[in-house]
């Protein structure tokens, strides 16, 4: 399974029809804008994107809002994407009678196609530079003073933008800080599942296959777009290719990476490494071990738990797998390496020393302060508007959105936290009011884990942690929050937040009155991290990026950012310890790793198909394209547009690529299209599908 979205150019066009300006570095590596593609790919790949290819492919990849990718696959709004991906879905959707995680949906009609709660699907329209708006609004600025202007000047950039409610509009940027774009999506706020198959083949071989490779996993879903109640009607979508790839085939991947960190100064790096990266393994091996003992308990509680442990479980995989990249002591020294080269070239000219030598250290000392401070941020708070760390529950999350939308709304745009500006409150809604389920046992066991852990990491005496407890004991609190509070009714969430203000004061949650009164201290904890630690960063993280323009130009990709992305690569296995490992693997390798006991249990759907199987069938295969979180569920397509495979996970050597990339090892891992239809007819019995996948075959 793919990573979650990590924690922690040249100028853009305004429209993406226009010719894209090319950029040196090799094709393999790197995860390009479309508008600013490698300068080697016609050398290396022999392959040079037209306009109107650019055009095509961008409007047919989106993004989920959940942080994964998709892709158009059908004139009828159908999209392809990740099971693990469309899991909180399928979970949502699911109950103890119908446990589609467990045994799989089909919709064979478009009649019991289900809605997918909370679900958005953005496509990109278009891409303009609004680096000297954005620069000339902070320029000289520093602090508290930074925050406003770079805030209302983003802000009014979005709304802008953002001219009607069909559209998203974000303020992205590139470099840490070198470029910012806007980038406008339309807006499909209606995703319905058409079809998942079981968790187990979808997440075959568990977590001890997880980021490794052989795998044999049908990690796929099929969603699809509704506007207006009827599905939607598109000519930009990806066609279902009939050959599929053969080894050294030209790949490109077309998704949304999350976040990388190769741009970071090496004192960011070491905070990444030393820090963040530690205190984030402890508190995942904390939570998986709760939610290890909830799921013993029963039946039920195992399924109501599967989803977290399944994500915490790749998230702990994956953040380990970048903590050993980072000790690693000669990946380490080259990116060591690489910034004592950008400071060397600064140092031999004073002009460049006056304007970004200082940059350095100002990061480097602001980090040494803030990690006196961090981790009460992170509990009393949350990281970048989210929740605290201990607050897994969504009856908190919704309680704390109400509370802060109902005061946000009061203010002016520009002055609004910017989760709440009105070019977000389309996405806040359709989260907020959304009919997820809520299983209060499972809410009470989680509340009551995480302030538990509130009180270790703080201490008993600490006054956020008085202030929340009082005499009572966490489980005490937990279980007077849920049973108190009415916010796991859609239509009470919809009253308190159309209420604004005057109904969150009224109101007698216990919930919203708890929110209510922490709300002040947890506010000025974040502009005291926004305004003394972010403001410097940001500023001089700008700094560091103009530097590196004036001393290389822009020939480099920016860092992942969770933007629409376009990496290119080609079908190729590797060389582990001496022995070739082969690109492809067969439904029949499937076969010869099942053991009939989890996680290498195939289900029964597959082994009663097994005798008419043709096990030769391609299932997975890799490729040496640039992923990283984000990329789970990007469609891979060929050279002419076709989509070929489906990312889903990336080998164990591209845990580093956080960092770096190393083209020798580093691998990406795709379920094939052709095994993907051959399962879809020979196993499931869902014809329908594949016709209108191939329907637009030419």
């Amino acid at each position: 399974m793919g990573r979650p979205p990590s924690r922690l150019a040249a100028f853009a066009l305004a429209a993406l029809g226009a010719s894209a300006t090319l950029s040196s570095a090799r094709a393999d590596e790197g995860m390009w804008t479309y508008d600013a593609l490698p300068a080697d790919l016609a050398a290396r790949h022999d392959f040079t994107p037209s306009p109107a290819w650019l055009d095509h492919v961008r409007s047919s990849a989106v993004r989920l809002s959940n942080g994964c990718s998709a892709s158009f696959v059908s004139a009828n709004g159908l999209v392809l994407t990740n099971h693990h991906c469309a899991h909180s879905c399928i979970e949502d959707l699911s109950s103890a009678e119908h446990d589609y995680v467990a045994h799989g949906f089909h919709a064979k009609t478009a009649a019991k196609e289900l809605i997918c709660p909370g679900l958005e699907l953005n496509q990109l329209v278009s891409i303009a530079d609004v680096t000297e708006r954005v620069t000339a609004a902070t320029r000289d600025l520093g602090g508290e003073e930074f925050q406003k202007a770079r805030r209302a000047i983003t802000a009014g950039l979005e709304k802008e933008c953002a001219d009607s409610e069909a559209l998203r509009c974000d303020v992205v940027s590139l470099y840490q800080g070198g470029v910012y774009q806007i980038y406008k999506y339309r807006r499909f706020d209606e995703v319905r599942l058409v079809f998942a198959p079981e968790m187990k083949i979808a997440f075959f071989g568990g977590d001890p296959d997880n980021f490794n490779f052989p795998r044999y996993d049908l990690d796929v879903a099929f969603l699809r777009a509704y506007a207006q109640g009827k599905p939607v009607a598109t000519t930009e979508y990806l066609r279902w290719s009939k050959q599929g790839v053969a080894p050294g085939d030209l790949t490109v991947v077309a998704g949304n990476p999350g976040s990388t960190q190769r741009l970071f100064t090496v004192s960011q790096l070491v905070f990444e490494r030393d820090v963040v990266l530690v205190e984030l393994l402890l508190d995942l091996a904390q939570y998986r071990g709760f939610l290890d003992q909830y799921a013993a308990q029963g039946k039920e509680q195992r399924r109501v738990a599967t989803s977290e442990i399944f994500f915490v479980e790749n998230a702990f995989k994956a953040i380990s797998g970048e903590r050993a990249a980072l000790n690693d002591p000669a990946f380490f020294s080259t990116l060591v390496q690489r910034e004592d080269n950008l400071r060397a070239q600064v140092s031999k000219r004073p002009e460049l020393v006056r304007k970004y030598g200082a940059a350095w250290n100002a990061i480097a000392e602001t980090l040494q302060r803030f990690a006196q401070t961090r981790r009460a941020l992170l509990s009393i708070e949350g990281s970048r508007g989210g929740s605290p760390w201990w607050a897994t529950s969504d009856l908190f999350r919704w309680a704390r959105t109400i509370v802060r939308g109902a005061d946000e709304r009061e203010r002016p745009n520009e002055q609004r936290l910017p989760e709440f500006r009105n070019s977000r409150l389309e996405r806040v809604l359709h989260h907020l009011l959304g009919p997820s389920p809520i299983d209060k046992p499972f809410e009470i066991a989680k509340l009551t884990f995480g302030l538990t852990r509130l009180r270790e990491v703080l201490g008993a005496d600490h006054a956020f942690v008085r202030q929340v407890l009082g005499a009572k004991s966490p489980s005490e609190v937990a279980r007077d929050w849920v049973q108190g509070s009415r916010l796991g009714d859609p239509l009470e969430r919809k009253r308190l937040w159309q209420g604004g203000t005057q109904a969150v004061s009224a109101s007698t949650d216990s919930l919203i009155r708890f929110v209510k009164r922490i709300d002040a201290e947890a506010r000025r904890v974040r502009a005291e991290y926004e305004n003394e630690v972010e403001s410097v960063l940001v500023k001089n993280a700008e700094l560091v990026a103009q530097a590196r323009f004036e001393v290389f130009g822009r020939s480099l990709y920016p860092d992942a950012t969770g933007s629409p992305r376009l990496s290119f690569g080609q079908v190729r296995g590797w060389t582990e310890q001496g022995s070739p490992v082969s690109a492809f693997t067969t439904f029949g390798g499937a076969f010869a790793r099942a053991t009939g006991r989890d996680p290498f249990a195939l289900p029964k759907s597959w082994n009663v198909a097994r005798p008419q199987l043709d096990l030769d069938k391609p299932l997975n295969f890799v490729t040496d394209n640039d992923i990283i979180g984000g990329n789970s569920g990007s469609p891979v397509i060929d050279r002419t547009g076709d989509v070929v495979g489906l990312i889903f996970d990336g080998n164990i050597h591209s845990l580093g690529g956080a960092y770096g990339f190393d083209m020798t090892k580093n691998r990406a891992v795709a379920v094939d299209v052709r095994g993907i239809a051959y399962a879809l007819e020979a196993i499931y019995g869902a014809p329908e599908i594949t016709a209108e996948l191939r329907a637009g075959q030419q």
